[in-house]
């Protein structure tokens, strides 16, 4: 019977989690490149965007750890909007979500010029969306693909790995979401006790 749940939870792990430090995983179908020596990332667009279906935030999402997403910003700046596609505070995506609004950013004032420079002006208020116009220090869920222009560009702002949406792995490596992550000591810890967890399943599959 303990055997039975061990594989149960075995399949689980396995079948929903992608590729996150050593940690057993799916790869995206659509992998993004990554040309060492470059450092660039290709921003191609997702192949399976149409076959997403509208995630349930904070339910059924998860992070690029694979473990459950949390939420990004619910409350940005006492103004009682959340961030993310959906204005939920979570970084959460679906059909409807064609920008894949799905990293959880701290911005900087140098990367809201940046941002503004290339067309993506982030500081100017636009209530009918419901968007307050974002300030330095602000956390808010940013596009995979401006994420990945702004590391091309030297730009890119810090992030939370555990609010940041599994599909940002369609767009842009862990290892370098790693490099921004101001999470990354928790969520190292998180890791460990995946692989930890993995290793003891795979003892038992013996």
């Amino acid at each position: 019977m303990l055997r039975s749940l061990w594989l149960d939870a075995a399949i689980v792990l396995i079948s929903s989690s992608k590729l996150a430090g050593g940690f057993v995983a799916r790869p995206p179908r659509s992998a993004p490149c990554f040309v060492p020596g470059v450092g660039r990332v290709f921003m191609a667009e997702a192949e399976d965007q149409d076959e997403d279906e509208d995630d349930i935030p904070g339910a059924s999402s998860c992070n690029v750890l694979g473990t459950k997403l949390e939420p990004c910003c619910a409350d940005v700046r006492g103004s009682g909007i959340g961030t993310g596609f959906y204005r939920n505070g979570y970084c959460s995506t679906g059909d409807q979500d064609l920008g894949r609004h799905t990293v959880c950013v701290r911005v900087t004032d140098e990367f809201l010029a940046f941002s503004a420079s290339v067309g993506n002006d982030l500081s100017t208020p636009v209530p009918e969306y419901f968007f307050p116009g974002l300030k330095g220090g602000d956390i808010w869920c940013l596009c995979a693909q401006r994420w990945a222009q702004a590391y091309n560009a030297g730009m890119a702002p810090q992030l939370f790995l555990q609010a940041t949406h599994e599909k940002t792995l369609d767009y842009v490596p862990f290892n370098i979401l790693n490099q921004f992550a101001i999470d990354k000591e928790e969520a190292g810890q998180v890791l460990d006790k995946l692989n930890e967890d993995r290793l003891r399943l795979d003892k038992l599959m013996e």
